[in-house]
């Protein structure tokens, strides 16, 4: 058996939900490629295995999320001849990485403690639900290395929040606490340390009850239409949302309310 000290990413499941800890707080969960490769068979079998319904994505520690991209691997690799890298990962370990599954359509719950920076706050920025302790901050400071949010974070944060907000953070890599990050509606709910396990179990639960089906339905039509106007939205043709109405799942949820018991979803 490999010590758990040895693995990038510890991976469980329990009850129709992953778990996935970024498993290097020794360097506040810096990623490197060995991570994103560990990261790339866990994102694959979550999308494979029916079973499995959200995934909470967390960092192992009390001190952060993940701080993003290992430097030192970086420094390594450029001073080896590599070519700097820019968006997208395609061609490098572990692609596709998550900030570029477009079409992952099941929920993933960032569980935020300490810092989330860089390519870390990329991967929050990628999940569908942010819970974050008090003493959380996030941040993109790439351009105060000579690099740039390649992740997705340029991308995502001015779409976010508001636009000249995400600028001044993405130009100074000025830091935003957790509190502030409500505030812009980055984040869903703020929460003492002591209350982070509770609070995040409360919103899985709160998913699990709904039919898994209707929650990818849900996810990716919302995701598909965002750049649409209602009109357009409304015309335009979802895969997904024929895989819901024409489950077992959109007739078990009326009967089992009208029979006045819990449903028992099938996810198809």
């Amino acid at each position: 058996m490999i010590p758990d000290s040895q693995i990038r990413v510890r991976y469980e499941k329990l009850r129709h939900v992953a778990y996935v800890t970024l498993n290097r707080p020794h360097v506040l969960n810096a990623m490197d490629s060995r991570m994103h490769e560990e990261l790339k068979e866990i994102w694959d079998d979550f999308e494979r295995d029916e079973d499995l319904w959200v995934a909470v994505l967390t960092g192992a520690g009390e001190r952060a999320f993940s701080v993003g991209q290992d430097l030192k691997e970086l420094v390594e690799r450029t001073q080896g001849g590599a070519e700097p890298t820019t968006f997208g990962s395609r061609g490098g370990s572990g692609w596709p990485r998550l900030t570029e599954r477009y079409s992952l359509s099941k929920p993933i719950v960032a569980k935020v403690n300490g810092y989330a920076f860089g390519g870390g706050f990329e991967l929050a920025l990628a999940c569908d639900i942010i819970i974050a302790t008090e003493q959380a901050s996030f941040a993109l400071p790439e351009a105060k290395l000579g690099l740039i949010p390649g992740a997705g974070g340029v991308f995502r944060l001015t779409r976010q929040i508001p636009f000249k907000i995400a600028m001044g953070h993405l130009l100074t890599g000025r830091r935003i606490s957790a509190h502030r990050a409500y505030e812009l509606g980055l984040i869903n709910e703020v929460v003492p340390s002591a209350d982070l396990e509770v609070c995040v179990a409360r919103w899985v639960e709160d998913i699990v009850r709904c039919s898994p089906l209707s929650v990818r339905a849900l996810k990716q039509v919302a995701l598909e239409s965002a750049h649409l106007s209602i009109e357009e939205a409304f015309k335009t043709h979802y895969d997904v949302e024929d895989t819901r109405r024409r489950g077992e799942d959109c007739i078990e949820g009326p009967l089992a309310f009208v029979q006045k018991r819990l449903p028992k979803w099938k996810a198809r």
